[in-house]
């Protein structure tokens, strides 16, 4: 008989050494069960493949990596993010049925509720949306209002499971949270990188928001540590979505 019981993400730890990269580790799990995990890296600066196929990117990436700020290639899309101390990354991963484009968009706005959810309980009210200017803009940003600033910036990346119907695949969504951290100091990283690359994209520090920032000066001491604790609480109640595919209506008879 099935197990009557609720599915909720299994939480796992990253590896200290996998780094920026650490929620790679997912996709292998996920093809089992649902995973999660919450995680911080060392300083240094993390981009999509395409950016490696730009021309000149191994010696810029050797030059930083000599400045002490490592570029690392992930290989979810959207764009240059920095990594380093008071970011705080979410992924999730599971498998799904179907086409990647039938769940992905839901995906998104799951990752963005659960951390919406958590930033709730500190009286910090944040949605969906693009921030024109911040670093890895997207649809799914959670932003803050008056103004609008970008807190946290996502990203996904599907991949078919081996072994089973071509269909199957295990869907990663990630999510990079500004906790404490200095907006001039990040935007001005992803720039850097920029120019080197030749590129004439430019960030505005002023769209994106470190999450401390928000809250009344008592309660910034031990809000990382709190934060944290609460969206591992609400990973363990989270539901995960449902991974069969939606149905499409059949196509019109001509």
């Amino acid at each position: 008989m099935p197990d009557p019981r609720p599915v909720h993400y299994r939480l796992l730890d990253a590896p200290a050494e996998a780094g920026p990269l650490a929620d790679e580790i997912l996709l292998a799990p996920a093809a089992r069960e649902p995973v999660a995990c919450l995680w911080q890296t060392a300083p240094g600066l993390v981009v999509p493949r395409t950016y490696a196929a730009r021309p000149g990117f191994a010696a810029v990436q050797a030059e930083f990596a000599a400045r002490g700020c490592p570029v690392h290639v992930r290989q979810s899309g959207g764009g240059v993010v920095p990594q380093g101390p008071g970011i705080l990354n979410l992924s999730l991963a599971q498998a799904f049925s179907g086409r990647p484009l039938d769940h992905s968009e839901a995906l998104y706005r799951h990752l963005c509720a659960l951390i919406a959810e958590a930033l709730a309980a500190f009286g910090i009210q944040a949605r969906a949306q693009a921030v024109e200017g911040s670093f890895c803009d997207g649809r799914y940003n959670l932003a803050v209002p008056a103004p609008v600033r970008k807190i946290a910036g996502t990203a996904q990346v599907w991949r078919r499971v081996p072994g089973h119907a071509p269909d199957r695949h295990v869907g990663l969504v990630h999510a990079l949270i500004l906790v404490r951290c200095d907006p001039a100091e990040l935007t001005a990283r992803a720039n850097a990188l920029e120019a080197a690359l030749g590129s004439a994209r430019r960030y505005d520090a002023g769209r994106i928001e470190t999450l401390d920032r928000l809250l009344p000066p008592a309660s910034q001491p031990g809000f990382p540590e709190a934060l944290e604790a609460r969206l591992r609480e609400t990973l363990r109640n989270g539901t995960p979505l449902p991974a069969a595919a939606p149905v499409r209506p059949p196509m019109p008879t001509p």
